[in-house]
């Protein structure tokens, strides 16, 4: 029999505004020896150096969290023009310069209208992408490079914020699988010149919005005062646009020991499914023959 993992039964979402320096995985486990909590994962990593928001799932929360991965996301991105870095970005050693070219903010926005939409993204060399089982940046950091596949990742806005010789600050609110550093360095070259990112910060991913976004030292104050779990949202606020389906008692039980069950909405898809008490049972899907099947049961 597996050994119990120590720690409360807290349930919840933590938006945390990440620091610079901390790794997601470092960032997370921070939040869970602070929660003291069994169980604790996020929702898409950010780099080292980037900042922003790192939504932390705690106790059945992470049952919640690969669904989230789909979602969109919103960042402030700082790409320092002239100079291109093995990594993309600042943590990177400078393996190119050019000049910069004397470009308006117009021809900005002249490249920039050609990222827009449906575009293709070739994934760069540092990243967790995986190759037979290795990760991309295990192979970069080995001096290794190999052929990858262009993704297809859309862009749904993008938005010059300043431009001062050699500094361009843009805005992009992007599908998964986005590599900012990529559209960085794309842009640079549509311009006639190469780039690495100086800053990024991630402002939104999915339905949550910076407004909501918690620093951790505000989590450390939290501990200090016994209030932690005040900061927490619902186990199910990422996901507030699936509808929901309410189940009464005999259903209700059917569905948390795994059976699907008959209901009467004909929306098919994904579903959050409620008891008639307002408990929140797990995550179902819709099917054809009007039956709400689980895919996560929550245990509380």
């Amino acid at each position: 029999m597996g050994r119990r993992r120590k720690g409360r039964n807290v349930h919840g979402i933590l938006l945390l505004d990440k620091p610079p320096g901390y790794s997601s995985n470092q960032a997370v486990q921070k939040v869970r020896w602070l929660f003291q909590a069994r169980k604790a994962g996020h929702t898409g990593s950010l780099d080292p150096f980037a900042t922003g928001m790192l939504p932390i799932c705690l106790g059945e929360a992470s049952k919640t969290a690969g669904f989230m991965l789909d979602s969109a996301k919103t960042y402030i991105a700082t790409a320092y023009l002239g100079q291109a870095t093995a990594s993309g970005d600042i943590e990177g050693d400078i393996i190119r310069e050019m000049p910069v070219p004397d470009f308006s903010a117009e021809a900005i926005e002249q490249a920039f209208s050609s990222f827009r939409g449906n575009i293709e993204q070739i994934p760069p060399m540092y990243s967790a992408l995986k190759l037979d089982g290795q990760p991309l940046y295990k192979l970069a950091r080995e001096g290794k490079e190999v052929e990858r596949q262009p993704r297809a990742v859309t862009i749904h806005s993008l938005e010059l914020l300043s431009w001062e010789t050699p500094v361009l600050e843009f805005r992009v609110h992007c599908s998964k699988g986005t590599y900012v550093r990529t559209l960085a360095e794309d842009i640079a070259r549509a311009l006639g010149s190469c780039a690495h990112l100086k800053a990024l910060r991630r402002l939104e991913v999915g339905p949550f919005r910076e407004m909501g976004m918690i620093e951790l030292q505000a989590v450390e104050r939290a501990a200090e005062n016994g209030c932690l779990d005040s900061l927490l949202l619902p186990v199910d606020s990422g996901l507030e646009n699936w509808p929901l389906v309410v189940l009464e008692d005999e259903a209700a039980s059917r569905f948390t020991h795994g059976n699907p069950v008959p209901v009467s909405e004909q929306q098919i898809g994904a579903v959050r499914v409620y008891s008639e008490q307002d408990h929140l049972l797990g995550l179902g899907e819709l099917r054809p023959d009007y039956k709400v099947y689980p895919k996560r049961v929550f245990v509380w």
